[in-house]
């Protein structure tokens, strides 16, 4: 009995210790970690890169809307001009006389609306006043840098290299109409 009590201890005594499972050493501890950081880091780069190219297309798709805005003024201007009832030429003294003529007894519309400035859609478009205080062209008050950097000829208007886009003026050649 006594062999057999031994015996019965024994293997209750390994029954009873805690069994831990086998841990093999890791070689690659942390890989995972800098694989992500280094992709992390590549997608910065390439979303800064696309994020800059957004935002000069933005710029570009503004200063369109700034040409095609100021020479529709400018062809308001010219109508306006062209279309004086009783052969006496005049220009506009307000821009607001470019959405509604009502010189020749019904009304002309030479612009749909006022448009705002696309740099600043609060602000409304600045004018050129000729000596009598008529309007002759009009242009916008950024001092924000154009995108272009050649002149530009649209419609007889010549916008030439500026380093603000106040420096471009939307005046019609009214002389030879």
């Amino acid at each position: 009995m006594s062999q057999m009590f031994a015996a019965g201890l024994w293997a209750g005594s390994q029954m009873a210790l805690p069994m831990r499972p086998f841990r093999r050493r890791r070689l690659n501890g942390g890989f995972t970690y800098v694989a992500m950081l280094a992709l992390l880091a590549a997608f910065s780069i390439g979303m800064g890169a696309v994020a800059e190219k957004w935002h000069h297309d933005y710029l570009r798709g503004r200063e369109a809307e700034i040409i095609r805005v100021g020479i529709e003024y400018a062809e308001a201007i010219s109508h306006y001009y062209r279309m004086s009832p009783g052969g006496q030429r005049s220009l506009p003294d307000k821009l607001d006389a470019l959405v509604s003529d009502v010189r020749g007894g019904t009304t002309v519309r030479h612009l749909r609306k006022l448009y705002p400035d696309p740099t600043m859609p609060t602000r409304p478009w600045q004018v050129v006043r000729n000596a009598d205080g008529r309007i002759v062209g009009v242009f916008i008050s950024s001092d924000e840098h154009p995108v272009r950097t050649t002149p530009l000829t649209v419609k007889k208007i010549v916008l030439p290299v500026a380093s603000e886009y106040r420096q471009w003026l939307f005046i019609p050649a009214l002389d030879n109409q």
